[in-house]
């Protein structure tokens, strides 16, 4: 199953001690790399994981495998995200977040691989359809 991946479960799959690492461990085991991603998740998982090097490492380690799979955002997409963000303002939505809901409606992907259920359960794609959101 093809998903875009939030920051969350990046940041869970590569820190053991974290609460969700197995249930993003497993989860992951179900979805079909690579998982799409972009910019604004690469580097806010960089910075969480800013003090952990090893982690940093393993987080390059899974882009250069082919585990996800870093996606271009186009200028022009800063309308449509604007738009997004001020629509869910009161929110206060993240651009990471944003910039996966957008990846996600562009390429036609309806699973969102996200642990920030709070957020994900209230956007909606331009056709008024929720994302899935894994793990459940």
């Amino acid at each position: 199953m093809r998903a875009v991946i939030d920051t969350s479960p990046i940041v869970a799959i590569l820190s053991p001690s974290d609460n969700y690492h197995n249930d993003c461990v497993e989860a992951l085991k179900l979805l079909t790399p690579p998982l799409l991603t972009t910019w604004a998740v690469l580097t806010e998982a960089h910075y969480l994981l800013r003090d952990h090097r090893q982690a940093i490492n393993a987080l390059f380690r899974c882009f250069k495998s082919g585990l996800f799979l870093l996606e271009e955002i186009p200028s022009k997409a800063l309308g449509s995200i604007h738009e997004f963000m001020d629509k869910y303002s009161d929110l206060n939505p993240q651009i990471a977040d944003v910039s996966i809901m957008y990846l996600a409606e562009e390429r036609g992907i309806s699973n969102i691989f996200t642990l920030d259920k709070r957020d994900f359960s209230v956007y909606r794609f331009s056709d008024k359809t929720a994302p899935i959101i894994i793990p459940k």
